[in-house]
């Protein structure tokens, strides 16, 4: 199989995570013959300071071109402590899912025992939790008109849903649904907000097209308690765009890392994948950050690709690196690897070049590779 895929280092972390991801990508490439080939592109303050815009329109077409988009992160100090600036890099990634119609986020969460006692919860509410995060994300409050006035006293983020909106994402969660528990919860505000009626209203309107799902309804402040108390009640969570932003970030908490959870964003055009972390600079450059949420969003990009079997393999692989101990910084704050030694550890999984039972000796702290 060919595929070209457009990647988007992004700021941060972001080309250090990414290089990781590309590293297993081009492992899994070479051990089931398959060519994937890269289109480096700008977003976010990288492209501001090169070339003024946070999403040039070389980025827009390169995607479009591609047959997926993998993405690092975005985001600069110097903007998020200047709320005065015009030219933001977060504006860069809204305008890219506006123009490619990335109208669905998915994210799995998932857990795994050898990281259950850096989670939060107790180890009884951790285990089998596995669901998904299906956020609306090209609408709602993000995107609607935003007014502040002349005396800067007053400030307007006008929220606004159509049926369109809410039935095409509706059906892609209650579809994906049906190929895992049947269950589906939509988290709303019902009882307040207009938009979440309607929301509640068109997905009780499409539930009978999925006899076989049975459809939960929750206001968002008690299912953000949910998701701490009893995370593994959930299958498929369906929501609109700012309560998929904060409660998919509260549910990557439980894992015990932000840096592990992926995410796939995808509509009516190419697909873009990406790990749900931020662009962390405190760690930029130092080559500590956590590259898993960024291979385990390739993996999704391989299952995107209809390779079921290599991305089970990447995923066995971030498995065995985990149960083995082979962890970065924020899992392990003393005896941790760096960002390139567990890139290159999985890479040399996936490809087959791990055999037997490693002996932990045999590779050095913060050192790459197996000797």
């Amino acid at each position: 199989m060919k595929k070209n895929i457009a990647v988007i280092n992004g700021d941060g972390i972001g080309p250090e995570v990414t290089r990781q991801a590309i590293k297993v990508l081009d492992s899994i490439a070479e051990q089931f013959g398959h060519e994937f080939t890269y289109q480096h592109c700008l977003m976010g303050a990288v492209a501001i300071d090169a070339t003024g815009n946070p999403l040039p329109d070389e980025t827009i077409s390169t995607c479009l071109e591609s047959d997926a988009i993998l993405f690092g992160a975005i985001g600069h100090p110097k903007y998020d402590n200047d709320p005065t600036a015009k030219v933001r890099p977060e504006q860069g990634l809204l305008k890219l899912r506006k123009s490619l119609q990335l109208f669905a986020n998915i994210r799995p969460v998932n857990t795994y025992p050898a990281l259950h006692h850096l989670s939060p919860l107790k180890s009884k509410n951790l285990e089998s939790v596995d669901f998904v995060i299906f956020r609306e994300l090209t609408g709602g409050i993000y995107f609607g008109k935003k007014e502040t006035s002349e005396e800067g006293n007053r400030a307007i983020d006008e929220c606004s849903y159509t049926r369109p909106e809410i039935e095409r994402v509706a059906h892609l969660a209650f579809k994906y649904a049906q190929q895992r528990r049947k269950i589906l919860t939509l988290v709303d505000k019902a009882n307040v907000l207009e938009t979440s009626r309607l929301w509640r209203k068109v997905v009780q309107e499409i539930a009978p097209q999925y006899s076989d799902v049975k459809v939960d309804f929750l206001f968002v402040d008690n299912a953000a308690m949910q998701i701490i108390v009893n995370p593994k009640q959930f299958d498929v969570i369906l929501t609109e765009n700012m309560f998929g932003d904060i409660i998919s970030d509260e549910a990557s908490v439980i894992t015990g890392s932000l840096g592990l959870l992926p995410s796939a964003s995808v509509g009516n055009t190419v697909a873009l994948f990406e790990p749900i972390h931020g662009s962390y600079p405190q760690a930029a450059g130092k080559d500590i950050a956590n590259p898993l949420g960024s291979i385990l969003s390739a993996a999704m990009m391989l299952d995107h690709f209809g390779l079921t079997k290599e991305a089970s393999l990447v995923r066995e692989a971030v498995n065995w690196t985990l149960t083995n101990g082979f962890v970065t910084k924020d899992i392990d704050p003393v005896n941790f690897y760096f960002t390139s030694t567990i890139g290159e550890l999985i890479s040399d999984y996936a490809g087959d070049r791990i055999h037997d039972k490693v002996n932990k000796s045999n590779i050095e702290i913060r050192k790459s590779t197996i000797i």
